[in-house]
């Protein structure tokens, strides 16, 4: 009669104790998170810029929806997206030195501007401070030959560094980044 009680007790609290420590995890992200790096290539370990950014999709709804002309935009969904140069680079012209930054964006129809901010872990663009910009650059809009359903990060190689491109539905934006 000992043992069955306490071969009872212990089942009960086998159960119970697996019932305390189960966790619940959420579903998948509807704007998945993603980082961009360059050299693309993974055999290359030695990168010089990574973004990490996550990315909406359209659905059915224009970019102007999402990301208003004229606006300040996180550049991406959930999160600011975060910019790292691991080195001291040269953005559209002007000097940046190696670090992390928040990357907000200011869409616009020919061209869009491209805000490294100071401040990071920001939710969206809500608590965004415009004193702590590092800089503003201008960034040339183009039209993609294939509509892109989810906000995409690529590179584009030019002679001293590369091309970040900005890619939304047949928007292009790129930015020209030096090392």
């Amino acid at each position: 009669m000992k043992n069955i009680f306490t071969t009872t007790i212990m089942v009960l609290a086998l159960c119970f104790s697996t019932a305390a420590t189960a966790q619940k995890f959420s579903g998948l992200d509807k704007s998945p998170a993603d980082i961009a790096s360059y050299p693309s290539d993974y055999k290359v370990s030695n990168k010089l810029v990574r973004v990490i950014y996550s990315r909406p999709q359209l659905k059915g709804r224009a970019i102007s929806e999402l990301a208003p002309a004229g606006k300040v935009w996180r550049t991406g969904a959930n999160e600011a997206s975060e910019i790292t140069f691991y080195q001291d680079a040269t953005v559209a012209g002007k000097a940046v030195p190696a670090g992390t930054y928040s990357l907000f964006t200011i869409p616009g129809e020919k061209e869009w501007t491209v805000i490294l901010n100071k401040n990071l872990n920001q939710w969206g663009a809500y608590s965004y401070q415009e004193s702590e910009d590092l800089l503003r650059v201008p960034a040339k809009v183009s039209k993609g030959s294939e509509t892109l359903e989810a906000f995409s990060i690529a590179y584009q190689d030019m002679k001293k560094g590369t091309h970040l491109v900005l890619g939304w539905g047949n928007t292009r934006v790129s930015l020209p980044i030096e090392f």
